[in-house]
């Protein structure tokens, strides 16, 4: 049986049963890991095995990845950073809490872009990260060694976070399950910043139910975080299976759209017609607004970033690779009436897109408009620009958004669907996200890493 290519339900419910131990899960990863990290880099740091339980929680055992963002007790977080080289925390993020009173086994933490502020993941400090469809490009970042990690078996789930599309896009390029919730769902204590403003915390998974699974252990509300809402639990695996009939589904269109790659839009095209013979009503609607809002997104990342690291930017801007030295430095330079500017059209595009989703349950567009480019050579500023042009809207405005495999390019690299709706409908998303995985077979496509 191939352990890895069950869904965590799955694997929990054999658990449970005690048709496998929960040590039968973390073998399977610890053989992956030996086998493929010395080759995809996905892991900064791998937690040595322990004894699992084999009972209990809503995870029971099942090892899981953590992005090297999260504090882990007893375990150096480095956030992808030579300052944090070694750091070994005395407490856990609240996230990690959450995930290991539901029982799961952290087996190690990923490898990131540079304290996140960046998209290839081609880290000065602890070497690249390599796309395990094509070893030649990026898995995407900030969060690719937790998508790489999930893609190849070397975790049955992994933890990420997204300020501009750090969940989405390495899901997207490595043709796994990448959910971003509503900003203040999930916990941000104990993360390392980006910015306060746009960070997100959230799982990278093989199946959307397995990422409905994951926000129900990790959503919730943390008083001691200040970016955290108080909001009705979620119920987010209930509702999975619902019809998409009469569903109101806005397709993305206009110039902003026309920038990706033909054979992108084509495959979310494809995906339009599919939900459609789901019973879906899918209409396009113009969405150039967007624009605006990733422009924002990514000057507000800079300039939070900046005011994150001012000390360390001052002391030791060597210590930085250069691509995240360049922009931290445009951040600091930004004046305050830009960065008020950028705060206004966050408003702004906050309320347009209220008003689109008043009138559809999701909005579908590509995650990426292009798929995974190659690693070395690329400037990484504008592999940025680029990559979270679809993404990082959703950032600015908070709202939840999920990345599904939907095809495969020419040059079989993996193309991720972008589904997105109001503010706290993550179970909307997740339903839709579902209905279409089932109504396809893309999510079951593995490289021959896995």
């Amino acid at each position: 049986m191939n352990l890895s290519v069950l869904s965590l339900t799955d694997q929990r419910n054999l658990v449970k049963s005690r048709e496998i131990d929960a040590s039968d899960l973390a073998e399977a990863c610890y053989r992956q890991i030996e086998k493929l990290n010395p080759i995809l880099n996905a892991f900064i740091t791998v937690v040595p095995p322990e004894s699992l339980p084999t009972q209990g929680g809503a995870l029971c055992g099942i090892p899981l990845a953590v992005k090297d963002l999260y504090d882990t007790k007893g375990i150096r977080t480095t956030g992808g950073s030579r300052f944090f080289a070694d750091n070994v925390p005395s407490e856990d993020a609240y996230v990690v809490q959450k995930i290991k009173k539901a029982g799961a086994q952290i087996i190690g933490k990923t490898n990131t872009h540079e304290i996140a502020l960046g998209v290839t993941n081609n880290n000065p400090h602890y070497g690249a990260c390599k796309n395990p469809w094509d070893v030649t490009r990026t898995p995407g970042g900030s969060s690719g060694g937790s998508a790489v990690a999930v893609a190849t078996g070397m975790a049955m789930a992994a933890l990420g976070t997204d300020t501009g599309g750090s969940i989405r896009i390495p899901a997207s390029l490595c043709g796994v399950v990448g959910l971003k919730p509503t900003y203040g769902r999930v916990s941000l204590r104990g993360i390392l910043p980006l910015s306060w403003n746009l960070d997100h915390a959230g799982p990278i998974t093989r199946r959307v139910e397995d990422a409905a699974l994951m926000l129900q252990v990790i959503g919730g509300y943390d008083e001691l975080d200040p970016a955290s809402v108080k909001t009705l639990p979620g119920d987010y695996c209930s509702h999975l299976k619902d019809t998409m009939k009469e569903r109101r589904v806005a397709l993305a269109t206009g110039s902003f759209m026309e920038e990706a790659d033909q054979e992108i839009l084509d495959a979310v095209y494809e995906a339009a017609q599919v939900l459609t013979e789901e019973g879906a009503l899918v209409n396009k609607v113009n969405v150039d607004f967007l624009r605006e809002g990733a422009l924002a997104n990514a000057l507000m990342t800079q300039a939070d970033g900046a005011a994150y690291h001012r000390e360390r930017l001052k002391q030791h801007p060597d210590w930085f690779g250069a691509d995240v030295r360049q922009r931290l430095e445009t951040g600091a330079a930004f004046t305050s009436s830009e960065y008020s500017l950028a705060r206004r059209k966050q408003v702004e595009v906050k309320r347009q897109c209220e008003l689109l989703l008043n009138q559809y349950d999701v909005l579908i567009l590509p995650t990426t408009p292009i798929a995974a480019p190659v690693l070395e050579g690329e400037d990484a500023l504008e592999r940025a620009r680029q990559l979270t042009r679809f993404t990082a809207p959703f950032n600015l405005t908070g709202l939840p958004a999920l990345s599904v495999p939907c095809g495969f390019t020419n040059d079989g690299l993996p193309i991720g669907l972008q589904i997105v709706s109001r503010a706290w409908n993550e179970a909307g998303v997740l339903h839709t996200g579902y209905a279409f995985q089932e109504a396809t077979d893309w999510h079951l496509h593995q490289s021959h890493f896995a």
